[in-house]
C-alpha cells in the first residue's frame, strides 16, 4: 500500500478484498504497510493479520486464508558474522581488544569480527572489518570453518564465518569508537590465552588456524570464486576447496 486511507475505509477494503480473495482460492496474503500508514496495523490485526517483519520504512504482515497449516515462508532466520584471521610473514596474527561488548574490560585479545551488512559478500565483509577496526588493508584468502549458534541476538540463529585474509598493510590504526587496542601477536601467545584453552569453540578455531598458517600446508579451506548466475548480469560467489573450478 502506498496511498493514504484512513482506517474506516482501510477496514472496509480489506474485508472485501479476502472475501473475494476466499472465493478466488487465494491463500497467502502479504500486505506492507510503509511507516506513514502505522495506523493501520490494529485494522489488520483484527482481520488475522500478523508481523512477518519490519524494516526502517514499513512493517510487513501476512495473512493465511484456508484452515489449514500456513506454509508461508518464515522471517529471516539467521544472522551473519566473520572472524578475520590475518596472519603476517612472521607469524603474527591481527589481534584487537573490545572497547564495548561482550569482551570489554577483559583483557581477552581476539581476532576482528562483525557482521555482514545487506547486499555484502562475506569475503568482503571480512576485509571491511579488518580494515575499519585496525586500519590493515587486507585480501580474501579463504574460508576455514564456520560455526552454526541458536538463540543468539533477538533468539534469531547465528552463522559465524572463519576467514584468512593476508595482510596488504603492516601499520595498525585501531577503530577510536568500537576498539580499545589493537596489534601483532605472536600465534603461541594466542593460544596460551586462557578464555582460548577454556573453551572448546575458540580452542578448536585456533587449532584450525595454527593448521591453516603452517608453512606445511596442513589445513586448505574454501576459497571464492565469482561465477556468472541465471540472472544476465548477476554473479555471485562460488565457495570450495577447488579454487580451479
Amino acid at each position: 500500500m502506498k496511498e493514504m486511507m484512513n482506517p474506516s475505509s482501510f477496514a472496509a477494503s480489506l474485508k472485501a478484498s479476502l472475501f473475494n480473495w476466499r472465493l478466488q482460492g487465494k491463500k497467502g496474503v502479504w500486505l506492507k504497510l510503509p511507516i506513514e500508514l502505522s495506523d493501520l496495523v490494529d485494522v489488520a490485526k483484527k482481520e488475522g493479520f500478523w508481523y512477518h517483519h519490519a524494516e526502517k520504512t514499513y512493517i510487513m504482515m501476512v495473512y493465511w486464508i484456508p484452515k489449514t497449516p500456513s506454509t508461508l515462508p518464515s522471517n529471516a532466520s539467521h544472522k551473519v558474522g566473520i572472524g578475520a584471521f590475518v596472519i603476517n610473514e612472521h607469524e603474527e596474527m591481527l589481534v584487537v581488544q573490545e572497547k564495548n561488548g561482550y569482551f570489554a574490560g577483559t583483557g581477552f585479545w581476539k581476532m576482528p569480527t562483525g557482521l555482514v551488512e545487506e547486499g555484502e559478500d562475506v569475503c568482503d565483509a571480512a576485509v571491511r572489518e579488518v580494515k575499519e577496526e585496525t586500519g590493515i588493508d587486507a585480501e580474501f584468502v579463504e574460508f576455514l570453518a564456520f560455526r552454526q549458534y541458536h538463540k543468539a541476538l533477538f533468539s534469531k540463529s547465528d552463522l559465524f564465518f572463519v576467514c584468512k585474509l593476508k595482510p596488504l598493510s603492516t601499520t595498525v590504526t585501531k577503530q577510536d569508537s568500537e576498539i580499545e587496542t589493537a596489534k601483532w601477536m605472536k600465534m603461541e601467545e594466542y593460544c596460551e590465552q586462557s578464555y582460548v584453552k577454556e573453551h572448546e569453540g575458540f580452542l578448536s578455531v585456533a587449532e584450525i588456524c595454527k593448521m591453516a598458517s603452517s608453512k606445511k600446508n596442513a589445513y586448505s579451506g574454501f576459497s571464492a570464486n565469482l561465477k556468472s548466475q541465471r540472472t544476465p548480469g548477476k554473479k555471485s560467489y562460488v565457495y570450495s576447496s577447488a579454487s580451479n573450478i
